[in-house]
C-alpha cells in the first residue's frame, strides 16, 4: 500500500442544516446543525478513511475555529499533522431548502497569508513527504498564497519520488493546465468549460480536451457530475466511469470523495482506469448522504458495478 497524504491550506469548519423555505428579508430559522471538519485535503483524507484505508492529512489551523476542527479530525480517526495559519479558521455552511430540495452555499474566506506561512507549509510537506506515496493537493489556496507556490511544491513532491495529485481552482487550476505540475489533474465541468471556452457539450468534446491537457499531464480527468468523469492519459488512451442512477441528498463532498476513492485505489495498486471507477463510486456513494457526511463503504460497495468503465 502507497502511503497517501493529504494537502489542505485552506480548511473550513462546515455548518449544515435546513429550513422550510428561502427567502429575503426574513429571519430563516433552521433545524439542528450538522458540524463537520471540512475543506478539500481533509474532506479526502476523510473519505479514505471511511472507505477502509488510512492517509496523514497535513492542514493548515488557526484560532478557536481551528482548534475545533482539529479536534474534530482527532475525534474521526485521522493522523492530523498541523501547520500553523494565520488568523482564525474560515466557516462554511451549506442551507438546504426544505421546500425546494434546493441546496445553498456560503463559504467564508480566510486570512491573508504572508510569504512566510506560505514557506512554512512547503517546509511541513518536504518534512511529510515518504518516497512513492500520493500527495493530494485538494481544495482552493488560502488568500497570499498565489499559483507561484505550485511549482515549489511539485518540485519537492518529485525530488521525494512521490506522486502530486491536484484538484483545485480558479488561477492555480489554470497554472497547473497551462504548464504542468501535477501527475494527475482533476476538474470538475464548469471549469473545464471556463479553461476550454467551450460548452464540452458532452463526452466525446470532453475526452478531446482532456487530452490535448493530457500532453504536459499523465493523467487529467474531467468531472461531468451525474453524467461521469473522463480520464485522458499521456500515453493516448481515454476512459469514461459512469455514474450510478442514486437518490441524491446532497452534492457536498462528492468531488472529495471521488478524489478520496481515486487515490485509494491508486495506493492499493489499481490501475489509473481502475481508479477512476472507484472515484466515480465514492463520489455517487456521497450524494446519497446528507449534508457532508460523504461517502459510506456500504453505499460504495453497492454501486461500485454500476459505475461502469469504458474505454473511449
Amino acid at each position: 500500500m502507497r502511503p497517501i497524504l493529504t494537502l489542505t491550506p485552506n480548511p473550513a469548519l462546515d455548518l449544515s442544516a435546513g429550513t422550510a423555505l428561502v427567502r429575503p428579508g426574513v429571519k430563516l430559522r433552521c433545524g439542528p446543525a450538522t458540524v463537520e471538519p471540512g475543506g478539500g485535503g481533509v474532506n479526502v483524507s476523510r473519505a479514505v478513511h471511511q472507505l477502509g484505508g488510512a492517509s496523514r492529512c497535513l492542514v493548515a489551523l488557526g484560532g478557536a475555529t481551528g482548534a475545533t476542527l482539529e479536534a474534530a479530525l482527532i475525534a474521526r480517526g485521522l493522523d492530523v499533522l498541523r501547520v500553523e495559519a494565520p488568523g482564525d479558521t474560515r466557516q462554511s455552511l451549506a442551507v438546504t431548502c426544505e421546500e425546494t430540495g434546493n441546496q445553498f452555499r456560503f463559504s467564508l474566506a480566510s486570512a491573508a497569508w504572508s510569504e512566510t506561512d506560505c514557506a512554512g507549509v512547503l517546509d511541513a510537506v518536504k518534512a511529510a513527504v515518504e518516497p512513492g506515496a500520493l500527495v493530494v493537493l485538494s481544495g482552493s489556496l488560502p488568500p497570499g498564497m498565489g499559483p507561484d507556490w505550485l511549482k515549489p511544491l511539485a518540485d519537492a513532491v518529485g525530488a521525494a519520488g512521490a506522486t502530486l495529485i491536484a484538484d483545485t481552482s480558479g488561477e492555480p487550476l489554470s497554472r497547473l493546465a497551462r504548464e504542468g505540475g501535477a501527475d494527475v489533474l482533476r476538474m470538475d465541468h464548469e471549469e473545464a468549460r471556463i479553461l476550454s471556452g467551450t460548452l464540452l457539450a458532452d463526452v466525446a468534446e470532453v475526452r478531446a480536451f482532456a487530452a490535448a491537457l493530457a500532453k504536459t499531464t499523465p493523467q487529467v480527468i474531467v468531472a461531468m457530475g451525474a453524467a461521469g468523469s473522463v480520464m485522458a492519459c499521456a500515453d493516448g488512451s481515454a476512459w469514461h466511469a459512469a455514474g450510478a442512477d442514486v437518490p441524491v441528498a446532497s452534492k457536498v463532498g462528492a468531488g472529495d470523495s471521488f478524489v478520496g476513492g481515486f487515490t485509494l485505489a491508486l495506493a492499493s495498486g489499481k490501475a489509473p482506469e481502475e481508479a477512476l471507477q472507484a472515484g466515480m463510486a465514492a463520489a455517487s456513494a456521497a450524494v446519497m448522504t446528507a449534508g457532508t457526511e460523504l461517502c459510506r463503504l456500504e453505499d460504495y460497495a453497492r454501486v461500485l458495478p454500476a459505475c461502469v468503465l469504458t474505454r473511449l
